[in-house]
């Protein structure tokens, strides 16, 4: 039995950028820079990308990571992780945005560790602590709320906490960062459960199993992420890529 691994579900059809997995991005397509920047991580065994079109496989095949054809008919990411992962023996599996080109290798350690020091943990996620303002106001920048003991308690796109003055001297929220680790057999329990109220009001898959009752486990990053829905987005991590580039040398 393998311990973890990686799964990256990759969309072709968008409605705000169709294709933007395989869109360039300083001369490399963003499913590629996802792939190598996860592929440094070193608690996962094996890498996948789960995609649903022929066009993102032969792209895939051109540098040669690790790629299987999946169903076109899936509405999650999470479906498409567990048609890849039905006949794989595994523990944890991870899954890891094909839109977000600038993930960093630890943050997906952190998460396989935090599942490995408690077997009895369903799912855990990542959060990051932003001062930002208009991120605060964005109903495209998920806020999550975290107990004491680093336990979700809530996910919304609204600006929460609600009295949260993100203008104040160190005031700041949780963004929530799209990754999440699961325990195999969790992840087919989550596919059975009908999609929940919050889930359906909120647009947040996650939220499903916080209502069904189960703990998702919080990891804070200080690793900053760039999820590519529009061409600024596109445009945002070209600037932060060039950036590390220069200073790298």
């Amino acid at each position: 039995m393998m311990e973890a691994i990686g799964i990256i579900p990759a969309r072709y059809g968008s409605t705000r950028f169709e294709g933007k997995v395989i869109k360039d991005l300083c001369g490399k397509p963003v499913i590629q820079h996802v792939y190598e920047r996860a592929k440094k991580a070193k608690t996962l065994d094996s890498l996948i990308i789960a995609a649903d079109d022929d066009r993102i496989i032969k792209v895939v095949q051109g540098f040669g990571g690790k790629v299987v054809f999946t169903s076109k008919s899936h509405s999650t990411g999470t479906d498409r992780l567990t048609e890849v992962v039905n006949d794989i023996d595994v523990k944890i599996v991870v899954n890891i945005q094909g839109d977000e080109p600038l993930i960093h290798s630890m943050v997906i350690d952190d998460l396989v560790r935090a599942m490995q020091s408690d077997p009895g943990l369903a799912m855990a996620t990542v959060v990051k602590r932003s001062r930002s303002v208009e991120e605060f106001r964005s109903p495209d920048v998920v806020k999550a709320i975290v107990d004491q003991n680093k336990m979700a308690l809530y996910f919304s796109r609204s600006p929460i906490p609600t009295l949260l003055n993100p203008d104040a001297e160190g005031a700041f929220f949780y963004k929530h960062i799209g990754i999440y680790a699961y325990n195999k057999d969790f992840l087919f329990t989550f596919k059975k459960l009908p999609a929940s109220y919050l889930e359906s009001n909120e647009r947040l898959e996650q939220l499903r199993a916080l209502e069904y009752g189960y703990r998702i486990k919080v990891i804070e990053t200080q690793f900053e992420t760039v999820g590519i829905d529009t061409p600024e987005d596109l445009e945002l991590a070209k600037t932060i890529l060039d950036r590390e580039q220069e200073k790298n040398g």
